[in-house]
Parts: structure tokens; C-alpha cells; sequence
């Protein structure tokens, strides 16, 4: 057992391997023992490391969210970009890109177990959203105080799109007939025009 842990691939590679699956072949496929024969490691092995199927989940969500966070970094400092370029950016990368997209499965089935899940899991799942929502406050505040916004309560106004993002996600997400990427980019465009821009 000492052994096998030793030769055992590393954390990254095994949450990358469990991505890949759900891009691949669905969430419900997912299981211990398919994943272990992915990853060269028995089922018990992979309990050594994250103790439950919903450990493994959860972290395989936040390490797909470390990965989505240093892009949304990158595309929020750009410089040459205006605010609502900034805030376009923010939609783009926030919307599934279509029905099944493995990170929102995975969110999903996350957010569906948090009802039974402990506190250290719903703190870190809070965690997730809250740097979400800073980031999008601060977008908004910087474009008011630029005067490219008008005058909005950012912290408000980002919990007020959040929201509609979040509902319109879920619908591309599960593949809800009459709702694609492109309908939902173009209500959120409408929302963002009526809220940040008429006054202005």
C-alpha cells in the first residue's frame, strides 16, 4: 500500500483526469472505480486521498475554478479594455458554453449535495462564489467611478446580475429547450444596457 501511494499520479493529474471524464462521458459515470482505473489507482486508494466521493467533487471544483480564475485575472486587468468590455468579458466567461459543459455539471452536482454537506465543505464553496462576486463588484464600481456607469450600487447591481447569470447558466447547462449560449449573452446584454448604461 506504502508502495502504491508513492507511485500514485499527482492531486493535480487525478482532479484533471476527473474533469475529463465528465467532459467526456457525463457526470453519472463518474465513480471511484472508474476513475481509478483512469488514473492507474484501485478505488480505495482514491478514498485514502479524498475520503468521499463528494471530496473529490468539490475539489475537483475548485481546481477547475483556480484554473477559470486566472483567466477571468487576466481578462479583468487588461488595461486597454473599458469597463463594459471588462464586464462582457467577466458574462463570456461565467456562461456554460452550451448543454453539459463539464464545469457547470460539475457546479451542479456540487451545489445539488451542499444541502447535506458539512460546514468546512459549504465555507469553501462560499468561498468560490464570494470571489466571483468581489470581482464583479469591483468591475462595476471602477466603470461608475470612470463615469462609464451610471450611478449603481455596485455590490447590489452584481448580486442582481449574478443571479440572472446563475438562471440563465442552469438553463444552458441542462440543455433547456429554447435556450441556447447566444439567447442568454443577448438577454444579459439587454440587462447590462438597461442597468449600467441608461443615464449615463
Amino acid at each position: 500500500m506504502a508502495g502504491a501511494r508513492k507511485n500514485a499520479p499527482p492531486r493535480e493529474d487525478v482532479l484533471a483526469a476527473a474533469m475529463g471524464m465528465i467532459a467526456e462521458r457525463g457526470l453519472e459515470q463518474l465513480t471511484m472505480a472508474a476513475l481509478g482505473r483512469e488514473v492507474g489507482m484501485s478505488s480505495g486508494h482514491l478514498l485514502y486521498y479524498f475520503h468521499s466521493k463528494d471530496e473529490l467533487l468539490l475539489q475537483a471544483l475548485e481546481w477547475s475554478e483556480g484554473r477559470l480564475g486566472a483567466e477571468r485575472g487576466r481578462l479583468l486587468t487588461r488595461s486597454t479594455a473599458t469597463s463594459r468590455e471588462r464586464v462582457d468579458a467577466y458574462v463570456d466567461l461565467y456562461v456554460p458554453d452550451g448543454h453539459r459543459d463539464p464545469h457547470w455539471t460539475l457546479w451542479l452536482e456540487v451545489w445539488n449535495r451542499s444541502q447535506n454537506a458539512d460546514d468546512d465543505a459549504r465555507g469553501r464553496q462560499a468561498a468560490i462564489e464570494g470571489v466571483w462576486h468581489r470581482d464583479l463588484v469591483a468591475l462595476i464600481a471602477e466603470g461608475v467611478s470612470r463615469g462609464e456607469f451610471r450611478a449603481v450600487d455596485p455590490d447590489r447591481f452584481a448580486a442582481r446580475l449574478r443571479a440572472l447569470l446563475d438562471g440563465f447558466s442552469i438553463h444552458v447547462a441542462i440543455g433547456l429547450r429554447g435556450t441556447d449560449r447566444a439567447q442568454v449573452l443577448g438577454h444579459v446584454r439587454e440587462f447590462l444596457d438597461e442597468g449600467l448604461l441608461a443615464d449615463v
